[in-house]
């Protein structure tokens, strides 16, 4: 069917034929239920004869219609026979004849009966009404005479596609009718609505793209139910979208949807997008693995011609080369997991894989073809995304198929470059994350480099190469294997061997001489090969030294001996390594000691234990060290070499420098074993096997601490009745104390500390007794130098603890001093001189408050004198005040005092106190010294003038006189007239008892 036939052209002045029924009061609607009944009687069948030659979208002329579509032939009335046989003239033409034949008889009649001229008019007049009415009538069933012979024309066609617009002008033209004209534009209606109904294919079918075009064919059958209510809405969707595609644009001007059919605009959408992908998608199942640049232009004129977006035509696309793909995918899974897979199992897999990248590479090379912007979208590289196989279970098949074609590709012991594109391809195609790839990849390609490697050495290449690193790497790059990787293989090999060898509990010169080959062949580093023996004899030397250690004080005999000496010879170790080891036990067994020895409250228990370990190291870990060693524990050790011999040397130049502290300190020099006294011990305690690393200084000082008590107090016994017994200890204990000290791993200089802390902590709590009072007499220092010569502490150090203790009793003494005011500037500089830190004695608030003090003094003194280099610099020297904040003390007091001391002037005066008025003035010219004043007010200027003739009398200084006549504003002539007038200046005492009230 031509569109052409419903629409007319833009040039047109009328408007569409479609447009009248929607305006008009009684329009065409189109509801579901209305385009339910009209497909149920309204239908046509189709019977095409076509030759091979012919074209799918252009029927035979043998093609028939059934009359159903439009329905059956309207027959016409007797009236609209007979308009229906006259032409528009002749009809125009007969329709005067009858008017004007009707008024002459009317007025012929009229005449002939009346006589007279008005009833023959009388006769016209009425006689013309009824002409004129069926004239009307004549006329008035033009119309639909002529929508009759629309109807019967449209039916009667063969070929419906056939119609054009000429024609349905013609038999417009022919009635002379408008397309306008209610009944004919009804009737247009009518047929379209028949004719998409029938076209249309049911609610679960789709639109295969042709039913517009110039030939619809299609043969319509009814299926399902259609009252459904979803059926209903699918077939009202394709209404839409066909009805779109016909009229474009103007689709939403003609056809109001939402308006007519209460239908939303989203609605609307979705109905032309659902079909638009329908359509798109049978189009699809066309394009194969083999798609070309013509397939691809096609692809994309359907996509416009079905209005179907760039981004919906670009998912279609690639949905539909993604499952392309996931056919062979799901083939090479079924072949890898077949029970019953063939020989060529493997093979067949790689064909598949194949395909897909062959596929793969089409697909990008149609993306760089220069007309790629006419092509389909969505063209490119195949992803898996958003598929099948996007899930963690079917992830575990593409690894499955990913290690297959990696397998492949190293069948004949190398890496091609294309082989590797390939992984690449098949990386990204199935989303396998690189760090995933890459662990495949690395697993197969190891398998394969062992297999040359083991092929290299078994041929004997490898060891008659004359470059074995070279030889390696060869290899390496031929399967594009890391080296590194390569030495982590040669590595797990040689741990192999060497695993293989040590069985047998040690190594024959047989077997070094196989590991070092290997070590050469496999180009083995040397630090490579000592963590080696460390890792695997290492462990089987840890088991020996553990047994050794766990036979315990008494069960260290000749066996165990012998099968420690044999380990450490035997396996090969380096005394490092074997020395570490042994380490790591020793100390696990000494902090087990250690962790006894905390939990014990009591600090003679605590020693005991402490004890314990120290005859442990002394009986076990001692042979032990000599065994790993290969020394006899009845033989002195070997002589240190050059590097222990420097160390022991500065060693010994610190213990020259604490050589004094020794001496001085009795327990000190218990700790060190006369030459009787260590023939009697036997051979020390080792020392090279420590806990310095195992714990913090602090914790290891306060376990020698705890031993050192014991070795002072003695061991305590308890015994009924609440008393005790102290068992006085002998020497030997300082000897034990000696060694825990080597365990602990302290240094000499710490364990002086340790013990001058000690005696310093004894010797206080006595002084704090003797010098309670803070004061230091002499018979008091002859008792402490008692004490200190009783504990052993150096003088030095006894003089710093009483110098400490009365500096802190002197400290509370002169803050309590200053609080309570009864300390000066000059006892403050007493005993700065006696060298008494009063920085630290007295907090600088009460430095503070005793410079104000001291100031406050200064300008309360009546001397008038201000020394500002005593105030500002060496007052708060002598306190330890900043400079600059005691200048703003300063200031801020005296600004203070100035008004107050001219106030208390004058209340003396008024008590007639001449003295004290004169001490007044004179703290007021003190205060204008450290803070220039300006001219004072006061209301009773009379008493200004007999404070300054009072001041007068006191024979002051020219400058003082001076300065004190501008700050009380007197006049020259006034202070002359008062020098005049003398004692007669002064006020009477009449006069001074009208200033008492």
């Amino acid at each position: 069917m031509n569109p052409s036939l419903l629409t007319a052209p833009p040039s047109s002045p009328h408007r569409s034929v479609l447009f009248s029924p929607f305006i008009n009061p009684n329009p065409l609607r189109l509801t579901s239920s209305s385009i339910t009944s009209l497909t149920r009687r309204s239908r046509y069948k189709i019977s095409v004869v076509r030759s091979s030659t012919s074209s799918s979208d252009k029927p035979s002329t043998s093609d028939s219609v059934s009359v159903d579509v439009f329905g059956g032939k309207k027959e016409l009335s007797g009236l609209q026979s007979l308009v229906d046989s006259l032409s528009p003239p002749v009809r125009l033409a007969s329709s005067v004849v009858i008017v004007a034949g009707a008024l002459a008889a009317g007025y012929g009649l009229g005449l002939r009966l009346g006589g007279t001229r008005n009833v023959a008019l009388g006769g016209a007049v009425a006689f013309g009404a009824a002409g004129g009415a069926a004239a009307y009538a004549l006329n008035s069933c033009v119309p639909e005479v002529a929508a009759a012979n629309l109807h019967n024309y449209v039916a009667g066609c063969d070929d419906p596609g056939a119609i054009k617009k000429e024609d349905i002008e013609g038999i417009a033209k022919k009635y002379g009718v408008s397309k306008q004209d209610e009944a004919f534009n009804s009737e247009l209606c009518d047929l379209y609505c028949r004719f998409v109904s029938s076209v249309i294919p049911p609610g679960s079918e789709n639109l295969i793209g042709n039913e517009i075009g110039r030939r619809i064919f299609r043969q319509r059958l009814e299926t399902g139910d259609r009252d459904d209510d979803i059926e209903q809405r699918r077939a009202f969707q394709k209404l839409i979208y066909v009805s779109t595609l016909v009229f474009g644009e103007a689709s939403t001007f003609l056809l109001p949807w939402k308006r007519v059919f209460k239908v939303t605009d989203s609605q609307i959408e979705v109905a032309i997008r659902d079909n638009a992908q329908r359509l798109y998608a049978f189009k699809l199942l066309s394009v194969g693995r083999d798609v070309d640049v013509n397939q691809l232009l096609s692809l994309r004129e359907a996509q416009l011609l079905y209005r179907l977006s760039d981004e919906l035509a670009e998912d279609l696309f690639k949905e539909h080369t993604r499952k392309l793909v996931e056919e062979n995918i799901t083939t090479a899974v079924s072949i890898l997991k077949s029970r019953t897979r063939a020989v060529r199992g493997a093979s067949q897999v790689v064909e598949e894989l194949d395909k897909i990248l062959v596929f793969n590479n089409l697909l990008t090379s149609l993306r760089n073809h220069p007309d790629v912007g006419r092509f389909a979208r969505g063209v490119g590289p195949v992803s898996l995304l958003g598929g099948e196989y996007d899930n963690d279970r079917k992830m575990d098949d593409l690894k499955l198929l990913y290690r297959a074609y990696v397998t492949d590709s190293l069948s004949s012991g190398r890496m091609e470059e294309t082989k590797l594109a390939a992984l690449n391809q098949l990386r990204n195609i199935y989303g396998l994350g690189k760090r995933e790839a890459e662990t495949i990849m690395l697993d197969v390609t190891s398998k394969v480099y062992r297999k040359r490697l083991a092929q290299a050495v078994s041929s004997g290449d490898l060891e008659t190469a004359d470059s074995k690193a070279a030889h390696l790497q060869n290899i390496c790059d031929e399967l594009h294997f890391d080296p590194q990787k390569a030495s982590e293989i040669h590595e797990e090999i040689y741990r192999q061997k060497l695993q293989q060898f040590i069985t047998k509990g040690e190594l024959n010169d047989e077997d070094v001489a196989a590991l070092l080959r290997l070590r050469v062949m496999l180009c083995i580093p040397q630090q490579t090969v000592e963590a080696a023996h460390a890792d695997i004899c290492g462990s089987l030397f840890e088991k020996v030294v553990k047994d050794a250690i766990a036979s315990g004080v008494d069960g260290y005999d000749a066996d165990v001996k012998q099968s420690v000496r044999k380990a450490a010879h035997g396996l090969r170790l380096t005394r490092e390594a074997a020395m570490s080891i042994a380490s790591k036990a020793v100390r696990k067994i000494f902090m087990n000691y250690i962790k006894r020895s905390r939990a014990i409250g009591n600090r003679t228990e605590a020693a005991k234990e402490l004890k314990k370990m120290i005859a442990f190291n002394t009986l076990v870990v001692t042979e032990l060290v000599a065994d790993i060693k290969g020394e006899s524990s009845d033989t002195k050790p070997e002589e240190p070499i050059k590097e222990e011999e420097k160390q022991i040397e500065e060693d010994e130049d610190e213990e020259e420098d604490e050589e004094e502290e020794w001496e001085s300190l009795q327990t000190l020099r218990k700790i060190k074993p006369s030459e009787e006294l260590a023939a009697k011990l036997g051979k020390p305690g080792q020392t090279e096997i420590t806990l310095k690393d195992d714990l913090p200084e602090r914790e290891r000082t306060d376990l020698y601490k705890t031993y050192l008590l014991f070795c002072l107090t003695g061991e305590v016994t308890r015994i009924p009745f609440g008393a005790q017994i102290t068992t006085k200890k002998d020497d030997s204990e300082y000897l034990l104390l000696n060694q825990l000290g080597g365990i602990l791993g302290l240094t000499g200089k710490e364990i002086v500390e340790v013990h001058r802390s000690l005696a310093e902590q004894a010797f206080r709590q006595q002084a704090e007794v003797i010098l309670a009072d803070g004061q230091l007499t002499k018979a008091r220092m002859e008792q402490l130098n008692e004490v200190q010569k009783q504990v052993g502490l150096p003088p030095e150090y006894a003089q710093q603890v009483i110098k400490s203790i009365t500096s802190t009793k002197m400290a509370a003494a002169i803050e309590t001093a200053v609080s309570q005011g009864r300390l000066s500037i000059k006892q403050i500089r007493e005993l700065k001189e006696g060298n008494v830190n009063l920085d630290s004695m007295i907090p600088e608030n009460l430095r503070v408050n005793l410079f104000k003090k001291t100031v406050d003094q200064i300008f309360s003194s009546g001397t008038g004198e201000f020394d500002e280099e005593e105030v500002y610099h060496k007052i708060p020297l002598d306190l330890y005040i900043n400079a600059e904040k005691a200048k703003v003390v300063v200031q801020d007091l005296a600004r203070s005092r100035l008004s107050n001391s001219l106030i208390q002037a004058v209340a003396l005066l008024r008590q007639r106190n001449r003295a004290g008025v004169v001490s007044s003035l004179n703290d007021l010219l003190a205060c204008d010294k450290a803070v220039p004043s300006e001219p004072l007010s006061w209301e009773v200027t009379e008493e200004l003038a007999d404070l300054f003739a009072i001041y007068l009398k006191s024979d002051p200084a020219p400058e003082k006189l001076s300065r004190l006549q501008y700050l009380l504003g007197i006049s020259d002539s006034t202070a002359a007239a008062l020098r005049e007038m003398g004692d007669r200046g002064l006020p009477s005492g009449a006069e001074e008892q009208e200033f008492v009230f």
